[in-house]
Parts: C-alpha cells; structure tokens; sequence
C-alpha cells in the first residue's frame, strides 16, 4: 500500500502541476471545446486536460516501476503494451478533439479502428480473459481457445474506451467515476498481490483526483475525447490484467461493476437508439446525468448522485472479491 500511495501522490503532483500550462497552450492555441445545443457547458473550453494526466500516468507509473519493482518484471509485455496502446488512444482523441476546435464531427470509424489495433495490441502483449477459474481446485473451469479469449479481451477494452466516452458530459463526471473504478481496482489487485496492476490503477488516481480540482463545476479545463478514451483503456487494460486474467463463476462481475455506472449507463443508452432507429455512435441527450439534469437537478447535484451511484457499485464489487479470494 506504500507504494501505491507513492504512486498516487507522483501521478497528483505532476498532473496538478501540468494542468495549469496545458490550459494556457489550449487558450493561446485555440484548442477548446466549442459549446452545442447538446452540450452542458456554453462558453468555449480548454482541452488539453488528457495530456496532462497520460503524461503524469507514463511518468509515475514508470518511475514507481523502475525503484520498487524486480529488473525482470520492469519492463513485461502487458504493460507495454498499455502503454502503447493508450498513447494510440490519446493520439486519435486528440485529433477528435481537434475537429471539435472547428465545430466540425470526426468520424466513428477510424477511431473504432484505432481502439481495435490498441485492445489487439494489448493481447499480443499477453493481457486478456483467458477463461472462467475453478477457485477450489485453482484451475479453469473453462479455458478459452485463443480465438475467443482474444475477440473476448478486444470487445471489452472497445466496450469500456466507448462508454467512458459517452461518459464525459458534465464537470468532474468522467474524472470522478474513473478514480472510484481506478480505487476498486486497486483495492482488488492489491488484495490478489497484483503489483504491477495496482501501480497502474494507483497512478490513474493520482491524475484523476490532480484533474478534478480544475474540472469540477465549473470546469477550466476539460479531458476531451484523448483523456475520456486514454482514461477509458487503461481501466479495460487493467481489468484485464494479472489477477483479472481469470475469475470464478461469481467474481467475473468484479470488473463489470467496478466500471459499473459507464456500462449499465452505456447499454441503456446503445439500446434505446437502436429502438428508436437512431445510430448507436451518435451523440445525443439520453444519458443519465443528460436524464437527472432534466428531472431539475442542478450539475453539481446530478455529478454528486453519480458518484454514489458508483460507489454503490465499488463496494459490491470489492465485497465480492473479498467473499472469493
């Protein structure tokens, strides 16, 4: 736990530090957020807030790596592969955002085809869901072929990295959520003795918390598209990882509901489109907190019952890891 908490507070300071600068290159350079009828916010914002926190993420996760962990274990193939695999989901944010500058739409498919070669590359580095554990005889009680576990493993880094994105609406939503799924992670890989994952769970923290004190209501600065999907692959990343490789019968939700609020709010939203004969990938108002704001609750209100939601959603999950350790 010491060095997870050294691990959050290398990823806080350096993100808390950087935000400020990366809001003043955004306001000179013009790279904000330009207000819609379907957006919360009215007045153009910064978007440089996700390359603040990947960098702080790269640095502390690989500084913590290289003091406390064995040379053999420095540099393993799954966290080089998220690394590179989330450097490719900040790059082709970014350019999303960049459109966004310009009140112009990016299209969907070549970020869905980005997000496909970074989960791919992330089961090429040996990352992904392997099969179902018999806990009693520590076996699988079903092993998937490598075919499976490979579309298995890429659905879901696709799935989390899309619905995190849908996520981003309101001041401090993304960022919070994201440090409540990143903190149940950690608590989990920690209690499976999963060092290397808890480092990467611990340093997200670090730079959600460093994020939210300029992103809550009303925000200064926000994460955009490269932050939101940078956020988004690293949590499937590490759900995938280590001690998440395998689970039993029961434990195989832990991840779902630590990432629960995204996921339930993201199926809600995918299902009554596809009813209504509307595109999936097409932004609109039928979110959750888009739902809560319009009952007459207040942003910070509609942030705050999210939050509970989540947490809610964090403790069942650390409960039922807890039950099957």
């Amino acid at each position: 736990m010491f060095v997870d908490l050294i691990t959050v507070i290398i990823a806080f300071v350096i993100v808390y530090a950087l935000v400020p600068a990366m809001r003043w290159i955004a306001l000179r350079t013009g790279f904000v957020d330009m207000p819609t009828e379907r957006k919360a916010h009215k007045h153009p914002l910064p978007m440089l807030g996700g390359a603040a926190m990947i960098i702080g993420f790269i640095v502390a996760t690989t500084l913590v790596r290289h003091n406390v962990m064995h040379p053999s274990m420095r540099a393993d193939n799954t966290f080089i592969g998220l690394l590179i695999g989330a450097f490719l989901m900040f790059v082709i944010g970014m350019v999303d955002d960049f459109a966004k500058t310009r009140k112009k739409d990016f299209p969907a498919w070549p970020k869905f085809l980005v997000q496909i070669i970074a989960a791919a590359i992330l089961v090429l580095a040996g990352a992904g869901i392997k099969g179902i554990e018999d806990p009693i005889h520590n076996d699988y009680f079903i092993a998937f072929t490598p075919w499976i576990s490979a579309v298995l493993t890429i659905v879901w880094v696709v799935g989390i990295v899309n619905v995190f994105n849908f996520l981003d609406g309101l001041d401090g939503l993304a960022g919070g959520i994201a440090a409540m799924s990143a903190m149940t992670l950690l608590v989990i890989s920690t209690m499976k003795g999963d060092i290397s994952s808890a480092i990467s769970a611990a340093a997200l923290i670090g730079g959600c918390l460093a994020f939210l004190r300029f992103n809550f209501y009303p925000a200064r600065i926000i994460m955009g598209d490269a932050g939101s999907t940078f956020i988004g692959y690293v949590l499937a990343a590490v759900s995938v990882m280590g001690a998440f490789k395998s689970a039993t019968a029961i434990s195989i939700f832990v991840p779902v509901l630590a990432l629960g609020v995204p996921i339930f709010d993201a199926i809600y939203v995918v299902m009554r489109r596809m009813i209504e004969g509307r595109p999936v990938y097409k932004a609109d108002r039928t979110h959750s907190h888009y739902r809560l704001m319009a009952s007459g609750l207040t942003q910070v209100q509609t942030v705050s019952v999210m939050y509970l939601v989540a947490l809610g959603f964090s403790v069942v999950a650390i409960a039922i890891a807890f039950i099957n350790r």
